[in-house]
């Protein structure tokens, strides 16, 4: 089961999240806070795969933005993996290359 989806920038900033439990909006913060350091300090030759407290860490690097999901530990890494990439080739189609600006100006327009 997804549990989060984030998308962040190479600075931290949290550009898009959704969450599909309830998470009080104080422990978002620091979520996001320990899950962007956990995966912005990795090196491209780690695993996209991290376990991470109670759940794992299923993430992906497309230009200046980081998608990351967590998942528990029964979902299939490779199937959210493979989510990620569609999600973001979709993107990609919609705003004919999809940019940091793109989904910014989008989460805003949507509140």
């Amino acid at each position: 089961m997804i549990k989060f989806f984030l998308m962040v920038n190479k600075q931290g900033q949290t550009r898009l999240s959704r969450y599909y439990e309830h998470v009080e909006i104080h422990k978002r913060t620091m979520l996001e806070a320990e899950v962007i350091k956990n995966c912005l300090s990795r090196s491209k030759d780690q695993c996209s795969f991290i376990e991470y407290k109670d759940f794992k860490l299923v993430y992906r690097q497309y230009a200046a933005l980081f998608v990351v999901v967590g998942i528990n530990e029964t979902e299939n890494e490779m199937a959210v993996y493979e989510l990620i990439h569609n999600f973001v080739e979709v993107l990609d189609k919609y705003f004919s290359r999809v940019s940091e600006l793109d989904v910014s100006f989008l989460v805003s327009e949507s509140h």
